[in-house]
């Protein structure tokens, strides 16, 4: 089967600034079958189009006005079971040992920390696309040396390729941007009470039937890691 990965990341800086009032960064993640890409692109685009959204839809971008409209998508997230999966790594910036593990190195460590994002929902005879949102790196093999990785990792599956994806260009990047920050709002407790991400959180948790917060590794829909930098899940 053909898989489609789409990856957003939510206070990315977190490793490299010590002023930061935020402990968490959030790696996201959408999964779906690459041959429902142009019809689910399609349904999210009529739902943007109902909603006179002519713009990149985005966490940052949550307001009252445009609520029924982040309703309707995570409603439309919800609607489609399994064929649209997220998974998401919440990384505590604490406890991240960035000289000894990472070489001082906070690129390195924000990569490795993907690589853990990934690899754990990469499963044999399978072929993987990923398509992450564009971000500037230090170093321009960052990408290609993920694939290498992952590859070298999944013997008996196809990383077909790691690819950077502008979010203005991607309805699904924009929607795992989402995603992506209605975890990390949670985690970091960063939604202002009565405001509109507070609302939009409360709302999906009310379609998921429990609070965002650490899952089981079994869980399928909406996966939450929370990870221990000691070891085990």
């Amino acid at each position: 089967m053909k898989i489609e990965v789409y990856c957003d990341e939510s206070r990315p800086d977190l490793f490299a600034s010590q002023s930061t009032k935020y402990q968490y960064m959030v790696l996201g993640s959408l999964w779906i079958p690459s041959a429902a890409r142009e019809a689910f692109k399609q349904e999210l685009k009529e739902i943007k189009q109902t909603h006179d959204i002519g713009g990149e839809a985005k966490w940052q971008k949550v307001s009252h006005p445009k609520m029924a409209f982040y309703r309707d998508i995570i409603d439309w997230f919800f609607s489609k079971d399994t064929a649209v999966r997220f998974r998401s790594i919440v990384i505590d910036r604490e406890k991240v040992d960035r000289v000894k593990f990472h070489d001082s190195d906070c690129e390195l460590a924000f990569y490795k920390f993907y690589y853990q994002l990934l690899h754990h929902w990469i499963y044999d005879f399978n072929t993987y696309s990923v398509f992450c949102d564009f971000k500037s790196n230090r170093s321009r093999t960052r990408l290609s040396d993920l694939q290498k990785c992952l590859d070298h990792s999944n013997l008996f599956s196809d990383i077909a390729r790691v690819q950077p994806v502008r979010s203005i260009e991607s309805v699904l990047i924009q929607l795992s941007d989402i995603l992506t920050g209605l975890v990390s709002s949670k985690v970091n407790r960063s939604a202002k009470q009565a405001g509109a991400k507070s609302e939009l959180i409360d709302y999906f948790e009310s379609r998921l039937g429990n609070q965002i917060s650490h899952t089981p590794a079994s869980e399928e829909k909406f996966n939450v890691f929370v990870i221990n930098l000691q070891g085990g899940w």
